[in-house]
């Protein structure tokens, strides 16, 4: 079986369940979802990847999106919904909510589960990106399997 750490910042729609359920053809997978939370320090950064993307209705909603521990309700819903996804799909999934220490968490679920690798599925974060402080680049640094990043649908 393939093991998998799936890190997300959203629920998984249909596309993005295809997309990582068929990544390794007919083999059988296994994932270990970490999700994170929108974090109230992120506001600024999500804003301005909004408007460099020239989502510009969106930089002006983030002000209104739940944040911190306003956020956790959501995120256990977006978690929960995109476990069942996967398992319907013919995966197995667990997971959990990232409330701190995002990438220690990663390195040792990574370890503890002999993870084969990581996948993030985000949007696309411009500004953390150019610096390399997004958790794609952040993470080849901290766990021993290859760190592949996808950019998540959206409906």
């Amino acid at each position: 079986m393939f093991t998998t750490v799936l890190m997300i910042e959203k629920p998984l729609v249909p596309a993005d369940v295809e997309l990582v359920t068929t990544l390794h053809g007919d083999e059988p997978t296994s994932f270990v979802v970490l999700m994170q939370p929108k974090g109230d320090q992120d506001r600024l950064l999500r804003a301005l990847d909004d408007v460099a993307l020239g989502r510009l209705d969106e930089a002006v909603r983030e002000g209104e999106e739940p944040e911190g521990s306003a956020a956790l309700p959501a995120a256990e819903r977006a978690l929960t919904h995109s476990l069942e996804a996967l398992r319907a799909a013919g995966s197995e999934a667990i997971g959990q909510i990232v409330e701190k220490h995002p990438l220690d968490l990663l390195r040792s679920v990574v370890e503890q589960t002999k993870a084969d690798e990581v996948i993030v599925l985000t949007r696309p974060h411009l500004v953390e990106e150019f610096f390399h402080r997004d958790w794609t680049s952040r993470a080849r640094h901290k766990v021993g399997v290859p760190v592949l990043k996808l950019y998540a649908h959206t409906e």
